[in-house]
């Protein structure tokens, strides 16, 4: 039985049992496995991983563990590239796409407030649903599903620890450095579309009395029709987003 050691840095010691987080600890395996099948065997999903060296020395997922060997994982890096050192993945989407778990509605609503595109899937979708149109869209798949995240066809992906959606979004944000891409009230909050300016005539024949007379300036969405003005719940989602870029 081979015998090699194993550390896990920062934020993946998240999915470690205990008696592992922030150590030094030993592995046994039988015959060549590639490092990418220990470390989710360990519990920590790939899309979480930024580098992995052996050794001191920078490998891919594919690696085949050796006796005696030193692995080090490492999460990605907020401010420094390390893709040149062994790259892991594909470059991320650009401008970003992302798929939300089917749990994640609130969250979903919120990163289309701030201009992202966020597909939200309805309920019947099962985790492989989601994780083949992560794959064939290039969206980067957002879930607090461990499991989901191990699929190896997911290339893009990120596990939240918090169930609360405010701080999804910030953490969504810090991970992907997305701060200076939000542009916010571009798309609609219930179903993703674009939105476009629309004159006022157009549609007073779905507008309440009282919207008619205080308000001037619309927006509809592109795909579903949905319009858009500025009344209280503007005011309200506003707060919302100068709230969140503060604590960014």
């Amino acid at each position: 039985m081979d015998r090699l050691t194993f550390r896990f840095y920062a934020e993946l010691n998240d999915f470690l049992p205990p008696e592992k987080r922030q150590v030094t600890f030993d592995h046994h395996c039988n015959g060549p496995v590639s490092v990418k099948h220990l470390i989710e065997a360990w519990g920590v999903p790939h899309t979480e991983v930024g580098l992995i060296l052996a050794n001191g020395t920078a490998v891919d997922f594919s690696y085949l563990v050796q006796p005696g060997d030193r692995i080090s994982v490492y999460p990605h890096f907020a401010t420094l590239d390390v893709s040149l050192l062994a790259r892991l993945r594909p470059p991320l989407p650009y401008p970003p796409r992302f798929l939300l778990d089917i749990h994640l509605g609130r969250l979903a609503a919120y990163m289309r407030l701030l201009g992202f595109d966020a597909a939200y899937p309805d309920d019947n979708h099962n985790d492989q649903d989601l994780a083949q149109i992560a794959r064939d869209e290039n969206r980067i798949l957002l879930t607090r599903d461990q499991g989901l995240l191990k699929r190896s066809i997911v290339i893009h992906g990120y596990c939240l620890r918090t169930r609360d959606s405010r701080q999804q979004l910030i953490t969504v944000l810090r991970r992907f450095d997305l701060f200076g891409q939000v542009q916010p009230w571009q798309r609609c909050l219930k179903c993703n579309g674009r939105l476009q300016p629309i004159e006022k005539p157009l549609i007073l024949h779905r507008l309440e009395p009282k919207t008619i007379k205080y308000f001037d300036e619309f927006h509809i969405c592109q795909a579903c029709g949905q319009i858009y003005w500025k009344g209280s719940h503007y005011e309200r989602m506003q707060k919302l987003v100068e709230s969140v870029l503060r604590a960014c």
